[in-house]
């Protein structure tokens, strides 16, 4: 799964870097450690061109009875994106992309979970595939939530995890952002492993198990503990 990431690069290069027409972020600040149910910055393709706005990170289906489904759905898995009705048509749809440069996924050892930060070598950030949704409650009040694919990991992961964030190559992202492509065969053959040749991973403090903690102190290589 993908239950904790970073974004912390300035707003100036997300939004040269995702050509983007029209920012609709009313305040942005580097984020040591998102996590489910935060507003997350996300890119979606608009009519004039690329918008930068927030998403609640918890997808809610625009046909959900409320809106607590969302802490259940922060991921959604490749490999069966067109099985599910909450995520079939959406995925020919209503598709986004969430920048992040880095995030964090457990070990699991004998002696505990060991945190560790996946980053790309070359320092860069990159995008998440997700999938939004629009939900309305019954007072009319409107609700954008997405939530995050995931896919089988590259071999970098499969030493500290069994799943991964799907990572769109950058020559893809255009591809995946484009709204009349509904080409859900095509779509799903861009959500594969990440090479691992480009990213590396190091064990960080397991303060970044607790939401509260939001500093840059966490993005800090410590000593692994097994």
């Amino acid at each position: 799964m993908c239950g904790r990431f970073t974004i912390t690069l300035p707003l100036d290069e997300l939004i040269v870097r995702y050509l983007i027409f029209e920012n609709r972020l009313a305040k942005f600040a580097p984020n040591y450690n998102v996590a489910p149910m935060q507003f997350i910055p996300a890119v979606i393709s608009g009519k004039e061109g690329h918008r930068l706005g927030e998403l609640r990170w918890g997808l809610v289906p625009s046909w959900a009875k409320e809106d607590k489904i969302g802490g259940s759905m922060i991921n959604a898995r490749a490999e069966s994106l067109t099985e599910k009705p909450a995520f079939r048509k959406l995925l020919t749809s209503r598709r986004c992309l969430i920048p992040a440069d880095g995030f964090y996924e457990w070990q699991q050892r004998a002696g505990g979970k060991q945190p560790f930060r996946i980053v790309m070598k070359d320092g860069g950030f990159f995008s998440f595939a997700g999938l939004y949704d629009i939900w309305s409650d019954p007072q009319g009040n409107k609700l954008a939530t997405c939530t995050i694919i995931t896919t089988e990991p590259n071999s970098l992961m499969a030493e500290i995890h069994t799943r991964m964030p799907a990572i769109l190559r950058p020559e893809h992202e255009a591809e995946w952002l484009a709204r009349d492509n509904a080409d859900a065969q095509a779509l799903l053959k861009l959500l594969q492993p990440y090479e691992s040749a480009k990213m590396r991973a190091y064990p960080v403090s397991t303060a970044v198990g607790n939401v509260r903690n939001n500093s840059k102190e966490l993005l800090e290589e410590v000593k692994s503990s097994g």
